[in-house]
């Protein structure tokens, strides 16, 4: 498994700028925003989603849902969202504690236009009591990804 010092490092080691913020444990951005006064909508969620033998993570906005059916049209297969329990699996971490990069075995990022809406975001730090400030720009630099609508 993957955790905060294996993510600072990976930063790091790109040479990109961030900051931990500690907080309480919660596992839910709603509860990561309420617990720490952060707008909802700029702490995003990596949620790892199964796509035929392979997983993706889709990084969207913590005040919007994923829309699978965008996603299936993006990567031509059905898509569905990985269970919590299965989640670090593929991502390398426990859910409420994946970043938006650095991942274990993750095939593609998907990430929601809506993210770009801001400088920086926040995300999963790596552990439920923390939080990663790191800029956007940064977060699609750092995925080999898609930036798409899929809210």
């Amino acid at each position: 498994m993957f955790n905060q010092k294996i993510l600072e490092k990976y930063l790091t080691d790109k040479g990109v700028w961030y900051k931990i913020h500690e907080k309480e444990s919660t596992v839910h951005t709603a509860d990561a925003a309420a617990k720490t006064g952060i707008p909802l909508e700029k702490i995003v969620k990596s949620l790892v989603c199964l796509v035929d033998d392979y997983a993706i993570v889709c990084i969207i906005p913590g005040n919007c849902r994923l829309d699978t059916k965008k996603v299936e049209k993006i990567v031509g297969s059905k898509v569905k969202v990985c269970p919590f329990k299965e989640a670090h699996k593929y991502s390398g971490y426990d859910p409420g504690a994946t970043p938006p990069c650095c991942y274990e075995n993750i095939k593609r990022v998907i990430i929601d236009r809506k993210v770009l809406e801001f400088e920086t975001n926040f995300g999963g730090g790596g552990t439920n009591t923390s939080l990663i400030e790191i800029g956007s720009k940064d977060i699609v630099r750092l995925n080999d990804f898609l930036v798409e609508d899929i809210c």
